[in-house]
């Protein structure tokens, strides 16, 4: 019997690189061919590259041939936490450069989904030459006051308990996502107009929360602090910006406004799956690149 016929992503290989932090894992499509650009891809908060395995499958079955690298940020998963207490933004896509070297990948290109995107905009933005194409999946910026409330509230510090009450607290915060943005004004102007995720989702993206209790809201809180207007002028390389019918409508509006401050900027909108987007992207980098 063929492995993948009970575990699809058995050809998807997992690794540990050693960094300054200590060992940050990742997840690795091999390339099918040698030559190609390598791509890398980064996840959204709170969760890890577990969430990436469809995706990588389906940019290879839409063509993309080179590595396809997807690592769990410093925080998050089973890669170490951030070495400051108050990382930004800069320090993430830092730590993403530095593992470009330690892979020994010159020139990459890069997707990012939500926290994942504001990393690959900064790597593009402060790391000259590095990316070859950029794709970005969910990227705005907050008006001051919201921002303000979501930095306050969006990602609390939660001790283990010994009741067990953490682990309660987890699960419904995953929930509660799925329900409301943000999560925590729960109120029908705040009510997201899309199904809830499948019961085994939700479980896994509870058990990152776990595995990351102390150091899962450092990620997030860089996120919602970074400035990615302010960056987006900085990038050279061609870049291309995603409106998945399934997006926050607040995240695809910001598209306009990101396509007037891009040197090469694109838009594309597309289906909410992993083939739908895949597809799109492979057309942009280029299926043979």
């Amino acid at each position: 019997m063929n492995p993948t016929d009970k575990n699809p992503f058995a050809q998807i290989e997992r690794a540990f690189v050693r960094l300054d932090e200590g060992q940050l894992h990742l997840r690795r499509l091999p390339a099918a061919e040698p030559g190609h650009t390598p791509l890398l891809l980064f996840h959204a908060s709170p969760a890890s590259s577990w969430f990436l395995q469809d995706f990588m499958l389906a940019l290879r079955a839409a063509g993309r041939l080179g590595e396809i690298v997807a690592p769990d940020t410093l925080g998050n998963g089973d890669s170490p936490p951030p070495a400051p207490a108050e990382p930004d933004i800069a320090y993430f896509a830092d730590s993403m450069d530095r593992l470009c070297d330690a892979l020994g990948f010159k020139e990459v290109d890069a997707y990012g989904t939500h926290t994942g995107a504001r990393i690959a905009c900064e790597l593009a933005a402060g790391h000259e030459g590095r990316v070859r194409r950029l794709v970005l999946d969910g990227i705005t910026e907050y008006e001051d006051e919201l921002r303000d409330a979501v930095i306050a509230n969006y990602a609390p510090t939660v001790e283990p308990d010994e009741y067990g009450r953490h682990l309660i607290w987890a699960f419904n915060f995953c929930r509660d996502q799925a329900l409301f943005f943000p999560h925590f004004m729960k109120d029908a102007e705040h009510r997201l107009a899309v199904p809830m995720p499948p019961a085994q989702v939700l479980h896994r993206v509870t058990l990152d929360v776990l595995k990351a209790l102390d150091t899962y809201p450092k990620p997030y809180i860089a996120a919602f602090r970074y400035r990615a207007f302010e960056r987006m002028p900085r990038i050279a390389a061609p870049t291309l910006l995603l409106k998945p019918e399934t997006e926050l409508a607040l995240l695809n509006a910001s598209v306009k406004t990101a396509l007037g401050l891009l040197a090469d900027g694109h838009e594309a909108s597309t289906g909410g799956s992993a083939q739908a987007k895949a597809d799109v992207i492979a057309q942009f980098l280029g299926t043979g690149a």
